[in-house]
């Protein structure tokens, strides 16, 4: 492995946390799993959004924030791989969407104080799918909150990601999940591992799976 820290990222129901724990069984590596569910303000956010945004998008900074610090400091003799289900820059891309210019200015420099301190990840692993798919996946794992999800605000925060990934320096694996079977076809699984034994340089690369 060439790599220290993975993130995965992609948008709500893209498969990132499947891929996770199956990437960290592989290879033997440390998991960090975002803890959404402990966020008070996640399900009042999905029902009244101009309200619950500015405190849901805060009280999920400081939660990414303590738990990749502590756990990235923490050396582990038997584990030299981290996977993450996300990137601490994913506060910053919900926060554009979520709220309110000022609100968005004032979250910034917040999040521009304590993004300093922490790792950046080696390799960006990007899944990307179409909203219909995301959809259909967000209806599977039938969590109450998300079921109202429109199609209009996933599709800003694709368009957000998307931009992002332009704009950055990080290497990233720009994965098509459109198909993506990552718990029923082993090809699929196999087209990642593959793909993870290569030293990519800075910037985007594109992994059709078969």
């Amino acid at each position: 492995m060439k790599y220290q820290f993975i993130t995965i990222e992609g948008n709500i129901g893209a498969g990132k946390t499947t891929l996770a724990h199956l990437l960290s069984k592989h290879y033997n590596a440390r998991l960090i799993l975002e803890e959404f569910a402990d966020n008070p303000f996640l399900p009042k956010f999905y029902e009244n959004p101009k309200q619950y945004a500015f405190p849901l998008e805060l009280f999920f900074m400081a939660e990414r924030y303590k738990q990749q610090k502590e756990l990235l400091q923490q050396k582990d003799m038997f584990q030299s791989l981290t996977i993450s289900d996300y990137i601490f820059t994913k506060c910053l891309l919900f926060a554009k969407v979520t709220l309110t210019e000022d609100e968005f200015h004032l979250y910034q420099r917040l999040f521009d104080i304590i993004n300093q301190q922490l790792t950046k990840p080696d390799l960006l692993i990007y899944l990307h799918a179409p909203i219909k798919k995301l959809q259909a996946n967000i209806k599977k794992r039938n969590r109450a909150y998300e079921q109202s999800i429109p199609d209009e605000y996933l599709f800003k925060i694709q368009e957000t990601y998307t931009q992002y990934i332009k704009q950055h320096n990080l290497k990233t694996l720009f994965v098509d999940v459109s198909n993506a079977d990552f718990l029923g076809n082993e090809k699929h699984l196999e087209a990642i591992y593959e793909a993870l034994n290569k030293d990519y340089e800075k910037n985007q690369h594109y992994l059709t799976l078969p």
